[in-house]
């Protein structure tokens, strides 16, 4: 067998990292994905570059930025023509495959490229019963999504050249709205309450304007499919607002865990087979996710709960066990990252670094210390403006510039641009924007030329009316 590493990268939709014990969550277990982070490294800090499914998938296929890419908003399907590290590691000799949610559009250059195999759900696909495109031929399922991807995904690595190393794409739809969890864990904290998140009664005071107009709050915007049943009669508003967050919080928490127990399956499946020391396990999610916090559900903010991924990552041959680092990644990093454990040189083109050098213990001198974050899709979806900004180990820059600068799916109603600054500091919660305040004027200078900076580095323009 090649001394080449197998990699196998799971990746969920929508699973924030303090729904994870390993991230020392308050709210649930997750014992299957602690594995991982018990037999390699957890990092604290990975961030992605836009907190939303398909640009964030497009950043990790490509290596690129959403500007570059072309996968700006969820109405923007990605051009399969260009480079992605399945591509090249396919062309060097790798079986790869690609198994469960895709989400990058479908049909002609929309389909997955650079797979051996792959079989994928069309747009979000269903939780039950779903149709899936294997190698674009439509065939129908029948049983609870999370368990079918893993049934699909194991059959491919017991079918598999064993004389050849793999890359295998297992990627889940779950714990994507509308939360609909399968009858194994339907009843699992049936009797608790689960803890309600520091911020859930926000106010959006002391902010910009962006906080207070987005439609996703637990309290208002959740439906009849995301409850799944009546709201009782008679409920004061605190109370409403409580019954809401634990019918929303546990159907999310419930899908969780058959995530967890399918990826103990296929962990199991490493072992059994012996696979486990030359295969590279990736555990992370497309974005984070609102948990109840700031009183809402969904993504799209730069603000932290959305802005940070989990990311859990175990090659026994070079990762120290139980490791964790601080410093700070990103979703375009992941792709440089395979390339180099694959020995295969990262095209020039790619704008992220590889993380080896970080898994090994050391921290190179040109690491970053700051991070750039683009939010395209104006108003369309939960009523979010668009906003960039820049984020380093002690503050948050964002910049409200409120406007769909001709972006496919994104609102052309145009709205007043803002600012916002964080400490995170003394504020962890992003409760209370100090941009206006002077004694921070000196930061904030500071802060707007990085940002410049990094736009300039990774080739965005910024918005005209930036100043």
């Amino acid at each position: 067998m090649s001394e080449r590493p197998n990699i196998l990268f799971i990746m969920t939709d929508d699973h924030a990292s303090h729904a994870m014990s390993c991230y020392n969550s308050r709210i649930n277990e997750t014992p299957n994905l602690d594995r991982i982070a018990e037999g390699g490294m957890r990092f604290n800090n990975c961030f992605c570059t836009n907190s939303i499914c398909a640009p964030s998938r497009a950043v990790i296929l490509t290596g690129t930025y959403n500007h570059i890419n072309g996968v700006t908003t969820l109405r923007t399907n990605l051009d399969g023509r260009q480079v992605t590290f399945p591509k090249l590691l396919q062309a060097a000799g790798y079986q790869t495959a690609m198994v469960g949610k895709w989400h990058l559009g479908h049909g002609g250059h929309n389909d997955p490229t650079g797979f051996d195999y792959w079989n994928v759900l069309p747009g979000q696909g269903a939780y039950h019963n779903p149709m899936m495109y294997d190698m674009g031929k439509e065939i129908y399922y029948e049983g609870y999504t999370t368990d079918i991807i893993t049934d699909l995904a194991l059959d491919w690595l017991k079918d598999r050249d064993k004389n050849r190393p793999f890359m295998l794409m297992y990627h889940h739809k779950a714990p994507h709205r509308p939360w609909e969890p399968d009858d194994k864990h339907a009843d699992m904290y049936e009797d608790i309450d689960i803890p309600e998140p520091e911020t859930l009664w926000d106010d959006y005071s002391n902010r910009a304007t962006a906080a207070s107009q987005a439609e996703m709050r637990v309290n208002r915007d959740l439906n009849p499919r995301d409850l799944k049943q009546p709201v009782p009669e008679g409920l004061s508003p605190e109370e409403d607002m409580k019954w809401k967050y634990q019918r929303y919080i546990k159907d999310y928490l419930r899908c969780v865990a058959s995530v967890d127990d399918n990826v103990g399956r296929v962990l199991d499946y490493l072992d059994e087979e012996d696979l486990t020391d030359n295969t590279i396990v990736v555990y992370t999610s497309d974005q984070g996710f609102y948990l109840g916090d700031h009183g809402w559900y969904d993504k799209r903010f730069m603000y932290e709960e959305s802005l940070r991924m989990p990311f859990l990552i175990r090659y026994p041959k070079e990762i120290k066990a139980g490791s964790v680092c601080d410093d700070m990644i990103l979703n375009v990093d992941f792709a440089s990252t395979f390339l180099d454990y694959a020995g295969i040189n990262i095209p020039s083109h790619f704008q992220g670094h590889s993380m080896r050098p970080l898994l090994n213990g050391d921290r190179p001198a040109y690491w970053r210390t700051s991070m750039y974050y683009r939010y395209w899709m104006h108003l369309n979806g939960h009523n979010i403006y668009a906003h960039y900004g820049v984020r380093t180990h002690r503050h948050k820059l964002i910049y409200y510039y409120a406007d769909g600068c001709g972006q496919e799916g994104a609102s052309d109603d145009a709205r007043e641009p803002e600012w916002e600054l964080f400490d995170l500091d003394k504020d962890p919660y992003e409760l209370n924007s100090v941009y206006h305040n002077p004694e921070y004027a000196e930061i904030v200078a500071e802060l707007k030329d990085e940002l410049h900076r990094l736009q300039d580095e990774v080739g965005d323009e910024r918005y005209e009316k930036d100043i």
